[in-house]
């Protein structure tokens, strides 16, 4: 089986999930997985892996996050997105150094309702999935770090901004608080995710998963015939002792381990290394 990390460029009004069987026709495999959902109406930066690297996903640097997108103002819609608009009002064009003074009260740490169509799970289920049978939705805050926010351009009613931010921060609910800094209604009229960490499309180019995993390499100084064979292996043997998950590498594979007080676990072995085609 193919083992293959890339990103591709998600299309509007096709779903993350949905999108994975043009990806398993495209390179003739079953195995495929995508990290970071975007919504259907949102565009951009979508990362994905086959085989062996579908496991990958949760040791990837993938922060911090940055997103282009345009904010209609006195549109309404349930679902912060232009796919669900009930209601227009019309809105007073505002000065443009309002506008960046409420982009900038975004910076720093921002804690916030996230959007009822979102994938947070209430009691097993999607919130959007109950959203979208009306029932009552009760939602705990997060908190986002917001790195960075600018302005790039003002075409009222429209606000097009660019934000960096943290992992796990929604985009749509970022534009209802400007919204409502601004004192009205606004839902997002498009979504592109640009990069997320040093993850960037780039004509879905296979990319080495050795250089994006966001965890640091050890040393292993026993016998290699060890690992290969995934027997026990003592904290002893190797080159960092610290407690933490670490990467190890050897020949033609690597192995993610983690040492504790519980001695070494393997969670991941004898995964295949890249190799330009």
């Amino acid at each position: 089986m193919m083992n293959r990390l890339f990103v591709v460029n998600k299309p509007i009004f096709r779903s993350s999930n949905g999108y994975m069987g043009y990806v398993k026709r495209k390179y003739g495999t079953k195995k495929v997985g995508f990290s970071g959902t975007l919504d259907p109406f949102a565009t951009g930066c979508l990362i994905v892996a086959t085989g062996q690297y579908t496991r990958l996903f949760q040791y990837l640097a993938k922060t911090p996050k940055t997103y282009r997108a345009t904010l209609w103002l006195g549109a309404n819609s349930p679902s912060l997105d232009i796919e669900n608009v009930d209601s227009i009002t019309e809105v007073e064009p505002f000065e443009q150094e309002k506008i960046e003074e409420v982009l900038h009260s975004l910076k720093g740490e921002l804690t916030y309702l996230p959007p009822k169509y979102s994938a947070k799970k209430i009691d097993g289920q999607r919130a959007y999935a109950l959203a979208r049978e009306g029932k009552d939705i009760k939602l705990r805050e997060i908190t986002s770090t917001i790195y960075e926010v600018k302005l790039l351009n003002y075409n009222h009613p429209f606000v097009h901004f660019e934000a960096t931010v943290s992992e796990g921060s929604y985009i749509r609910s970022l534009g209802e608080i400007i919204a409502q800094r601004l004192g009205g209604d606004g839902t997002l009229s498009s979504l592109e995710r640009l990069r997320e960490g040093d993850f960037v499309y780039d004509n879905e180019k296979a990319l080495d998963p050795l250089k994006f995993l966001a965890l640091p390499c050890n040393r292993y100084t026993g016998d290699m015939e060890n690992i290969t064979l995934g027997r026990k292996l003592d904290r002893e043997d190797f080159e960092c002792l610290d407690d933490g998950t670490y990467v190890i590498e050897s020949g033609e594979h690597f192995s993610i381990i983690e040492l504790s007080d519980e001695g070494v676990a393997y969670k991941l072995n004898r995964v295949e290394k890249f190799k330009e085609c």
